[in-house]
């Protein structure tokens, strides 16, 4: 007995040793890496200067504007509110030559607004967090010069749908011979000049096919500078091949066809330390736990009095959430987990939604304000944060997600537990995949993705595995909300306990078949690996 009893203390001092390593180690590398938004750099102003130079390359030679041509060009750098003139009045004129309505939003906003300067102030710094989040060093434009003679862009050219630009950077160095010829060859578009240089000849203006040829190289590139290029095939995100060739080289480079993204913009009220309550909302689920919810919400409002709760609701018999600064939303019965949290975010009107579970509780280590600060100031969507359980354990619950091309059959999902890397400037947090139920998130970014309806009964990884390519994704360990105790005595549960736990853990071939159809249908996924 007492040689049984020493191997059992043995076995669970080893277990707690394992248990020490396990959480203090983790994959991962241990020094930070810096993710707060920025813009460009060194690099860009480096490019910068050299296209500047570029440019002003061949500025001594004469030029002719083509005002139609040019006039499409300048015309995308600035818009004008203006309406159409009024000619004359006739019944029904408007259905008959309708015009066009113009509305100043800035002056009908401004005019009725208390502080029209700080909204202003507060509005371009959330447009300058908005442009160094979406900013992407893909887009800056980049110049190849001429190694093979030709000289042309290798990325950074867009186009709006059906307008016109100057294709930045297009050149031929070093040739030599009598005469100097290049061609021009899209599919999506038509090419133009905006001027016209002397001793250039110019064959295919407005089609699809160019050719500029002079005796001079020099005033061949300086012609090129005003080369323009109108898409003409209406695509809301697309590209097109440009080929740009001499008689013995070729090229190729793409200009992107798009609309640019609109802001989504959130007028907080943002000044100078965070408004929580203008920042946040807390979302959650509820069903068959109307204690627990109740407990919930007293936390909540014990450090966040005035932030709006918003309740997803999917009860038979819904009971009345009384309080201020709460949203009750009652659903089909039993419609289940994932539409709930569709429905309670769909609901958000502040930057940030906070979603917990309805048997969370908010203590002093449940600081809202770390989450908020942390997204901010970097380039994450998402922040998670830590679940203390009531034997003391506290779960952050990183994974990393992957997925491996797999052909034909499907692709292949791989997750693990742990974390990409630190965050320089944020102790306790750092990069990953998927986190735990508790998380901060931009509303948008958690809009765009959303929550599969399907998934009624079971679902977290889901929603990050769908994130995947479109959430930037951190974790911090430091800020902690409780779990109430889930250890009830079989002959002490309720018998709304027992419904819940008749829903909550049911493990139907439907809901398993549903699982397994989102995996391999929706996702084309074939295999899944997991630790």
């Amino acid at each position: 007995m007492r040689a049984t009893y020493k191997m059992f203390l043995g076995l669970l001092l080893i277990s707690g040793l394992l248990l020490f390593l396990f959480r203090t180690w983790s994959p991962g590398t241990s020094s930070g890496v810096d993710i707060r938004t920025r813009q460009g750099g060194e690099i860009q102003e480096l490019l910068g200067g050299k296209i500047q130079d570029t440019i002003s390359d061949y500025h001594d030679i004469s030029y002719h504007i083509k005002d139609d041509v040019a006039r499409l060009v300048l015309a995308q750098n600035t818009c004008l509110c203006r309406a159409d003139k009024e000619t004359f009045q006739l019944p029904f004129s408007n259905l008959l030559f309708p015009r066009v309505w113009a509305h100043n939003i800035e002056l009908a906003f401004l005019e009725s607004h208390s502080d029209p300067m700080g909204v202003t102030h507060h509005r371009a710094q959330e447009y300058s967090r908005f442009q160094k989040r979406s900013y992407n060093p893909a887009d800056l434009l980049i110049v190849a010069e001429a190694n093979n003679p030709l000289q042309y862009p290798t990325q950074g050219v867009e186009v709006r749908p059906l307008k016109t630009i100057i294709i930045p950077g297009l050149g031929l160095k070093k040739e030599t011979g009598s005469s100097h010829t290049v061609y021009l060859t899209a599919t999506l578009g038509t090419f133009d000049v905006a001027a016209t240089v002397d001793s250039v000849s110019i064959k295919g203006e407005g089609e699809k096919h160019m050719i500029l040829s002079s005796p001079l190289l020099s005033a061949l590139n300086r012609q090129l500078q005003f080369v323009t290029y109108t898409n003409t095939v209406f695509h809301p995100k697309t590209a097109d091949t440009v080929q740009f060739s001499t008689d013995v080289h070729q090229s190729f480079f793409t200009i992107k066809v798009g609309h640019g993204a609109i802001p989504k913009l959130y007028n907080s009220g943002y000044q100078g330390e965070y408004n929580i309550s203008a920042l946040v909302t807390i979302a959650t689920k509820t069903f068959l736990r109307y204690d627990k919810l109740k407990d919930l919400i007293d936390s909540i409002r014990q450090y966040y009095p005035t932030v709006t709760i918003v309740i997803a609701d999917d009860n038979e018999h819904p009971e009345s959430v009384p309080g201020p600064h709460i949203e009750h939303y009652i659903m089909p019965f039993g419609k289940g987990w994932f539409a709930g949290r569709n429905l309670a975010v769909s609901q958000v009107t502040t930057k940030y939604v906070l979603w917990v579970d309805d048997d969370f509780l908010f203590t002093a280590n449940t600081k809202v304000e770390r989450m908020v600060d942390i997204l901010e100031k970097t380039t994450l969507d998402l922040v998670g944060g830590a679940v203390r359980e009531v034997t003391g354990y506290t779960a952050t619950y990183r994974h990393t997600i992957s997925v491996e091309e797999g052909g034909e059959e499907g692709d292949c999902l791989h997750i693990r537990d742990g974390y990409h890397h630190g965050i320089e400037g944020f102790t306790n947090c750092v990069v990953a995949d998927a986190v735990i139920n508790f998380f901060l998130g931009r509303t948008d970014k958690v809009q765009q993705v959303g929550f599969n309806p399907r998934l009624a009964r079971h679902g977290h990884l889901e929603f990050f595995i769908d994130a995947l390519g479109s959430l930037h994704i951190g974790s911090c360990s430091d800020v902690i909300v409780s779990h109430a105790s889930k250890i009830i005595l079989p002959w002490g549960k309720t018998d709304s306990q027992k419904a819940y736990d008749k829903f909550r853990y049911s493990s139907s071939s439907a809901d398993n078949d549903i699982h397994k159809e989102d995996f391999y249908f929706k996702n084309r996924f074939k295999c899944m690996t997991s630790h």
